[in-house]
């Protein structure tokens, strides 16, 4: 029970931490992590707590420097922020289970297709 309960006050430890530091950033910056974050919260950023809060340290760090150096946010998440993301978060073990779920929704949507093809053939 000791070990649960430190587990869990320590990723909300952490969360919280992550969530200052996401303030502190200018505006625009902070708006672009926020709009990341968002995404990856509905889209499952994989894994277990402690893995999605690293994941989500490392993210505030790349915008911290990038605001450091003024780094402009286009060349940061470059013109499609969903594949910065999709990229990202294959930087992380936990983060190859959304790669097979894809692969997963589109083999059975074209097995569906092909079961569907060949139905509709033999009722002609």
């Amino acid at each position: 029970m000791n070990k649960f309960l430190s587990k869990v006050i320590g990723e909300k430890r952490q969360w919280r931490q992550y969530k200052a530091r996401t303030r502190e950033l200018p505006a625009s910056y902070r708006t672009a992590v926020e709009a990341l974050e968002r995404y990856l919260m509905y889209a499952g950023p994989g894994g277990d707590g402690a893995g999605a809060a690293s994941m989500f340290e490392d993210l505030v760090d790349l915008f911290e420097q990038s605001a450091a150096n003024r780094t402009p946010i286009r060349e940061i998440v470059g013109e499609d922020p969903v594949e910065f993301l999709e990229a990202f978060v294959r930087n992380y073990p936990d983060g190859h289970w959304r790669i097979r779920e894809r692969d997963r929704l589109i083999s059975a949507i074209e097995r569906a297709e092909g079961e569907n093809i060949g139905k509709e053939e033999i009722s002609r």
